[in-house]
């Protein structure tokens, strides 16, 4: 019989509300993986006491005896990535400073989430502050590559992504700022999408209006899987104005998608930008291959031209990344000490927030402005943009990133993920889907990017080309235990 921890989140639910096996020998098939597969990779952090969770599995087990099953989470074990409030349990968002903080209340996507009856058992490692798509930090330390420890795993969802890769989870959820769900699932070979701006609501928060750049959403091995957890997750929330609301299912969307349906898709090519992107090798050739199981489906795939400056789009995305996350540091620097425990890249990013201005930012709103509506153009068309998921392959773990790209430097600790923020800044719903592997084993991903609130067509989109890419879903991490070798 196939293992548990191999079965797809469906599957598993399915099976529990079946009564085909117990949430108790879910559990317990979980923490034994758990414990044979993350020492290797450190991907679940602030893991709780087994005893108290296999107590909550037999509650769950009890539920579904006496008829009541909370929903499609039902009994499945979930770690919670560790920048989201999970009461009762540690949220220290990797920094020193937040080592012992346990919050009082759920986030409201957690609360969703156990809601549909999920067990917490822990969190997801991720970077410190959530900031930089290298998942290390001081308090938990390194999260390393499903595919080859010694490389880096991605992030800021770095622990989520492995987890999922190494069937440590069946589903997982993650947060996405400049590609925080999307390159961590390009670099282990899973699903991970960015939805709309405003789809899955954040809160508590106390800047609901400004903070648009970073959203929660979904990882998978499945889309499936992916649309499902999306379906918990999504839809308005009074306390938050700029949700959106709720008007279609996404499962249905994934399960309704057929390999012809791809027939009418017309796909722009991003590439690198005409060479703006400084690109690794062979990172354009393994999302051509991928483009390539699209074509053959009937889409139309074509080369694109952004037509809108880069540069100008990175000039404003820096001024709004600043003025965010110079708030999110700066109750931090009330005590003087604290600086000495706060990384650099996240000094950085507070110290050249200080001259900015309001015309500053106004212009930087301006830009975003006319870059939203430049894609607008785009996408009369073609349905969908492609860009790689990241420019270099995954890196060496010990970096704290990439100082240089095919002979150009970098000159932020950030500018080598320059490709995903398009999707960020234009708060568009973006998929990056498992594209193939290098000569050395390590994966790459595909960004597909949708028109807004398009979040339904893209994971159709997404759904036909797993149904064409099951070699490359199909290959397995180097670690995982038993029979997880590739």
């Amino acid at each position: 019989m196939t293992e548990l921890t191999d079965r797809t989140a469906e599957a598993l639910s399915v099976g529990l509300a079946a009564r085909q096996f117990s949430c108790r020998e879910l559990m317990h098939a979980t923490l034994e993986r758990i414990e044979r597969v993350n020492p290797r990779c450190n991907a679940i952090v602030s893991l709780r006491d087994r005893d108290a969770l296999l107590t909550e599995a037999d509650e769950r087990d009890a539920d579904l005896h006496r008829g009541r099953r909370r929903g499609w989470l039902h009994g499945v074990p979930q770690a919670i990535k560790d920048v989201a409030a999970t009461a009762g349990l540690r949220t220290t968002f990797g920094s020193p400073l937040l080592r012992d903080s346990v919050p009082g209340e759920d986030s409201l996507m957690v609360q969703r989430m156990k809601g549909s009856g999920c067990i917490v058992i822990g969190k997801t490692n991720t970077p410190e502050f959530g900031l930089g798509s290298h998942t290390f930090n001081e308090v938990f330390g390194t999260t390393l590559n499903a595919f080859d420890t010694s490389r880096s795993a991605g992030g800021s969802s770095g622990g989520a992504a492995v987890a999922l890769a190494t069937r440590m989870l069946p589903v997982a959820d993650g947060s996405d700022f400049m590609g925080s769900l999307r390159n961590p699932a390009g670099w282990n070979n899973v699903f991970g999408f960015r939805p709309s701006q405003g789809r899955v609501p954040g809160w508590p928060a106390d800047d609901v209006f400004v903070a648009q750049l970073s959203t929660s959403g979904p990882m998978a091995r499945t889309v499936l899987d992916l649309a499902r957890l999306l379906d918990i997750q999504a839809g308005p929330d009074p306390r938050v104005p700029l949700s959106i609301a709720r008007t279609e299912c996404f499962a249905d969307a994934v399960t309704g998608a057929t390999l012809e349906g791809a027939r009418e898709i017309r796909v722009g090519w991003l590439r690198d930008l005409n060479g703006y992107l400084a690109t690794e090798p062979g990172v354009l050739d393994t999302c051509e291959l991928a483009l390539q199981r699209l074509a053959g489906l009937g889409a139309t795939v074509e080369p694109a031209a952004l037509g809108f400056a880069p540069e100008r789009v990175w000039q404003a995305w820096l001024v709004w990344r600043r003025w965010l996350v110079a708030a999110r540091i700066a109750p931090h620097l009330a005590k003087p000490e604290n600086r000495a425990l706060i990384k650099p890249e996240a000094l950085w990013e507070y110290d050249t927030a200080q001259n900015l201005s309001g015309p500053d930012t106004l212009r930087a709103s301006i830009e975003r402005t006319a870059f939203y509506q430049h894609l607008l153009k785009l996408f009369d068309r073609y349905d969908v943009l492609a860009l790689p998921s990241a420019q270099v392959w995954p890196f060496d773990a010990r970096l704290r990133w990439p100082r240089e790209i095919a002979g150009r430097s970098m000159d932020t600790y950030h500018r080598w993920m320059e490709v995903t923020l398009y999707a960020t800044f234009a708060g568009l719903p973006c998929i990056s889907v498992p594209a193939g592997f290098n000569a050395d084993g390590l994966p790459m991903g595909l960004q597909l990017m949708g028109r807004p609130q398009a979040d339904a067509a893209v994971l159709a989109l997404a759904a036909a080309y797993e149904m064409a890419a099951q070699t490359v879903l199909a290959v397995r991490p180097a670690i995982g235990g038993k029979g997880t070798s590739a």
